[in-house]
């Protein structure tokens, strides 16, 4: 029996993010939304991706986590806009959440917004923020099998990044497995090896973003 609390929580959301997507469309902002487990490297990616972007292109970060503003303050400090949305306990960012942050953003001087969502492989799947696409980041040192355990993720996200590659000669990872796994779910899943570390297999991803932000701009055109 479907609970009606959950139905109008998830309706109410998804109004929100549609109106939040009216809003990325007229601006031609992209936006992607970053699901991962906590300490997979979402804001190591996007310190790496802002730094290396950031002189074609314009972008921002709202933030999501529990507590703190260090992840706010790392991104912020390649020079793009960031705002910190503290859940205190919660374990999703909701669309009315990242509508609240907007405020403290100049959207009139973004091409490109990333949501890096609180660190879980649950709750933010079901949770529309009128994005673009959803990111599944996986690290190597969680195990191949999280595409199996976690299938809602995977077969909604536009694109998986597989980080920490320079770890595989120390870990029980097997990146063909999870990637099948994962494609056996979403056959038009982009995936990505990479490593923030040592600045390994990134062009790949840049070069999904930078395709993603023609497509968008080219509908709207």
């Amino acid at each position: 029996m479907e609970i009606p609390v959950v139905r109008n929580i998830l309706e109410a959301n998804s109004a929100t993010a549609e109106e939040l997507r009216a809003l990325f469309t007229k601006k031609n902002i992209l936006v992607l939304n970053l699901i991962s487990s906590p300490g997979a490297g979402k804001t190591t990616l996007l310190e790496h991706t802002l730094a290396d972007l950031g002189a074609k292109y314009k972008m921002a970060v709202v933030e999501g986590d529990l507590m703190t503003d260090n992840d706010a303050r790392r991104v912020a400090a390649t020079g793009a806009q960031a705002v910190q949305i503290n859940t205190e306990g919660g374990c999703h960012l909701d669309a009315a959440m990242v509508s609240n942050a907007l405020v403290s953003l100049d959207l009139d001087n973004v091409d490109i917004l990333f949501i890096e969502n609180v660190g879980n492989l649950v709750c933010p799947v079901e949770f529309d923020v009128g994005e673009d696409a959803k990111i599944a980041l996986l690290s190597v040192t969680e195990g191949d099998d999280k595409p199996e355990k976690y299938p809602l993720l995977f077969e909604l996200s536009k694109a998986m990044v597989l980080n920490k590659i320079d770890l595989l000669p120390y870990v029980d990872f097997d990146p063909d497995r999870a990637e099948a796994f994962a494609r056996s779910l979403n056959k038009g899943l982009a995936s990505f090896r990479v490593s923030c570390r040592a600045s390994e297999g990134l062009e790949g991803w840049y070069g999904w973003i930078e395709n993603a932000l023609k497509e968008k701009r080219s509908a709207a055109a």
